[in-house]
């Protein structure tokens, strides 16, 4: 059976790749060393302490902190293993059935989240959102939940973000 032809992108396409990937990777440097230069926290280490503090009661199964964050598990066990170690988080035998393992925030955590998210916002405003058309980033979050909704559909069964 032959191989069918592939679709190359056009010069267009080519040029909106290209155009997407590196300001994807300079967002998400310049957002990192933002928290890292102020506060010593990564990017996935505020974003754990963010997705623990929208819950009401600040705790989340480590499972669903992996999958809220498209991460493996494996990924988020190291990550949360050293926000355990400075005291922003608490990890405990889940108290529903004693087999899952949760991720509680701490308030030292809690007030830390609170003390950086001024500067992470202030970033993503500065070096995103108010750069674009208000249009224009409204449509780009449609097509990045496009392609979430494709890639977690596409694949149920496999641990999202299954690198490690």
């Amino acid at each position: 059976m032959a191989t069918p032809p592939v679709p190359w992108l056009d010069d267009e396409q080519q040029r909106s790749w290209r155009g997407l990937i590196m300001g994807m990777t300079l967002l998400q440097d310049r957002l990192d060393d933002d928290l890292r230069q102020k506060f010593g926290i990564s990017m996935t280490e505020y974003e754990i302490l963010v997705r623990l503090s929208e819950t009401p009661d600040h705790q989340l199964r480590m499972a669903q902190l992996a999958e809220s964050l498209a991460h493996s598990r494996s990924r988020v066990t190291h990550t949360v293993k050293r926000l355990e170690e400075a005291g922003l988080v608490l990890r405990a035998a889940s108290p529903e059935d004693g087999r899952g393992i949760v991720c509680h925030l701490t308030e030292k955590g809690y007030d830390l989240l609170v003390e950086m998210a001024p500067t992470h916002v202030r970033g993503v405003r500065a070096h995103l959102v108010d750069l674009a058309d208000p249009d224009d980033f409204a449509a780009l979050g449609r097509v990045m939940n496009a392609v979430a909704d494709h890639l977690v559909s596409a694949h149920p069964a496999r641990e999202i973000g299954g690198r490690h």
